[in-house]
């Protein structure tokens, strides 16, 4: 089945149903009488750069949150193009189908987007820092004249938004709007995840092993209850739950022993789980890691250390510890093959794992 993509243009939408097989830059081609909006980049290439227009891409899931993400950016696109129309360029693109971001991000990239917009919430925004490689290289602009590079935004609509909340970001889109008209970047850092055979896995926000990873696995197939997906995620994820002895490779070093590990948590940023803030001291600017290992919790720990596990104040708890790495191996020492991992709550299969900071490895509108 095809897509519905929307091309923003000017004040207007033209909208027209396109085969996933089909690049976006065919679904311009075969807009009548709409015009081009690469051809016109081209075009403001050869005046000065201030003049030149921008040329957006947002990047909608439209039933992020249950519905709700679709029904707020049909409410906000009026406003959104009554501020931004004058000066951009506005593409809309619908996301339809899992791994959809990633295609209309790399594509917008390579034509030569100034942004690419997510509209939505971690998941989404999970999908399109993906889209900005590929074969484990960054994507690039097929002008190699160009002299400007994309950058990310985000107006966060989603469940969560918990990268949002690293950044002190609302989820009030007309402050993103705003952010996105002074368009201010600054570089962050990504994680990047590798498996035995797997190819190259990209997050943002925090990565994670264990049971936080399989409860967030199961919270994801209940997130049309809104925030209380977590809650239901931890509960199932604690059935059947065993602690399990791992061994973890720091920075290149020597492998350790880590008895009885309840999770471990990879961050890039500080949130995950709906605000829980697990990796208080991580920054996505820093160039680091922030590893945070829970050892030989037992379900009731939870209960009783749960506010401090949200306010970020329990790094001081027994059992708990935290270290700045750049890279980090992770295996499972009896070989069961069921240690889940996942990142920015994405489910990415199970141990064995490597993870890695790529420093500034992406520009992105703050």
């Amino acid at each position: 089945m095809g897509s519905i993509n929307q091309i923003a243009l000017g004040c207007g939408i033209a909208t027209v149903r396109v085969s996933m097989a089909k690049p976006s830059w065919a679904v311009r081609a075969e807009l009548p009488g709409a015009p081009d909006l690469f051809a016109e980049r081209s075009i403001l290439r050869s005046g000065s750069s201030s003049s030149r227009r921008r040329d957006l891409v947002f990047v909608v899931n439209p039933s992020g949150a249950n519905g709700r993400t679709g029904k707020e950016w049909k409410k906000l696109l009026p406003y959104l193009r009554s501020r931004l129309g004058a000066d951009c360029n506005i593409c809309e693109s619908l996301t339809s189908d899992p791994s959809h971001a990633i295609d209309i991000t790399r594509e917008a990239i390579r034509e030569g987007a100034d942004a690419v917009i997510v509209v939505g919430g971690d998941g989404t925004l999970h999908e399109v820092v993906n889209g900005f490689f590929w074969a484990g290289k960054p994507v690039t602009n097929y002008d190699k004249e160009a002299t400007h590079s994309t950058a990310l935004g985000l107006i966060p609509l989603g469940t969560g938004s918990d990268f949002a909340r690293s950044f002190g970001w609302k989820n009030n889109p007309y402050e993103a709007i705003e952010r996105i008209a002074k368009g201010q970047r600054s570089r962050i850092d990504v994680g990047v995840i590798c498996g035995e055979t797997d190819e190259p896995h990209y997050f943002v926000n925090v990565a994670d092993i264990h049971l936080s990873a399989k409860a967030g696995y199961h919270a994801s197939k209940y997130k049309r209850f809104g925030n209380l997906c977590y809650v239901i995620g931890a509960l199932k994820g604690f059935i059947g739950h065993r602690n399990q002895d791992l061994k973890i490779k720091v920075n290149e070093g020597e492998w350790e022993v880590y008895p009885q590990v309840t999770a471990l948590c990879i961050g890039n940023a500080k949130y995950f789980g709906g605000g829980m803030k697990i990796t208080p001291n991580a920054d996505p600017q820093n160039g680091k890691f922030e590893v945070v290992i829970l050892q030989d919790f037992k379900w009731y720990d939870f209960l009783l250390k749960l506010h401090k596990l949200y306010n970020g104040t329990h790094l001081s708890v027994e059992n708990v510890s935290s270290r700045s790495v750049h890279s980090i191996e992770v295996e499972e020492i009896a070989g069961s093959g069921n240690i889940y991992v996942q990142s920015d709550g994405e489910h990415l299969g199970f141990l064995p794992r490597k993870f890695c900071i790529l420093p500034s490895a992406v520009e992105m509108i703050c």
